[in-house]
């Protein structure tokens, strides 16, 4: 009887040591984010055997760590608070007709650029030439009948000009199908103000004139400009003609 006993705890030790070889080998390949953090093992025989053996019922397995994740906002479209200037160029429609152009230093730097992109151009450039000057040019070639159907405006670089100023070039210029204004990139104290009369301007005189948007196009060029940073070199000077050119 004694024999059979002891053959019987042989065959449980071995049985049980087979177990705990299997469990450890199944808690080496358990994943780290096990999602129970106990396993209960009852080997053969009952939890007598394990009991007296000294292995405890419940092995314990380490808790996975759960890491929250930020919410997440759907993307609903909105734009960012902070907008930047992009640089555009619109090709209008041509108005058939001769082109008069009239401007100060600046329209004499891009001449020869202008008269290739506006063939047959009549350019009045005069160094310093001021708008109120210019207003009374666009007068006298109404008057001797020389005015085009398109007006290219490009003065405002040696001092102010107003709202008045404005609607006088425009009622200087009565008939004239096209006013194409040229903004200002100089770095003197009237640049914003007079950009701002000649954007409101425009915006009064829809469908007959136009703003040529000089500052925006030049502003990431400075190379386009002369050591005064007012003048033109050739690179300069012919993008400010194709610029008019677009929107003549």
């Amino acid at each position: 009887m004694s024999h059979v006993t002891r053959t019987d705890r042989i065959i449980g030790i071995v049985l049980v040591s087979v177990l705990l070889a299997l469990l450890g080998l199944a808690l080496a390949r358990r994943p780290a984010q096990a999602s129970s953090s106990t396993v209960a093992i009852t080997p053969p025989g009952g939890a007598g055997v394990a009991s007296a053996l000294g292995i405890g019922v419940g092995v314990g397995v380490p808790p996975s760590t759960t890491v929250p994740l930020p919410a997440v906002t759907p993307t609903t479209g909105a734009t960012s608070s902070t907008s930047s200037s992009v640089a555009t160029t619109t090709t209008v429609p041509p108005v058939a007709g001769p082109v008069s152009a009239v401007g100060d230093s600046i329209m004499i730097d891009i001449q020869p650029y202008l008269q290739a992109d506006l063939p047959g151009v009549s350019v009045d450039g005069v160094v310093s030439r001021q708008f109120e000057t210019g207003i009374g040019v666009v007068q006298a070639d109404r008057a001797a009948g020389t005015l085009g159907s398109v007006l290219i405006v490009e003065l405002g670089t040696n001092g102010s000009v107003t709202s008045s100023d404005f609607d006088a070039m425009m009622q200087a210029a009565a008939g004239v199908k096209r006013v194409v204004f040229v903004n200002l990139d100089v770095p003197r104290p009237w640049e914003a103000p007079d950009n701002a009369v000649l954007a409101a301007g425009v915006a009064r005189y829809p469908g007959v004139a136009v703003l040529a948007d000089w500052y925006t196009l030049s502003t990431p060029h400075p190379e386009w400009f002369t050591p005064d940073q007012v003048h033109l070199e050739p690179a300069g000077a012919q993008a400010m003609a194709a610029l008019i050119a677009q929107n003549a």
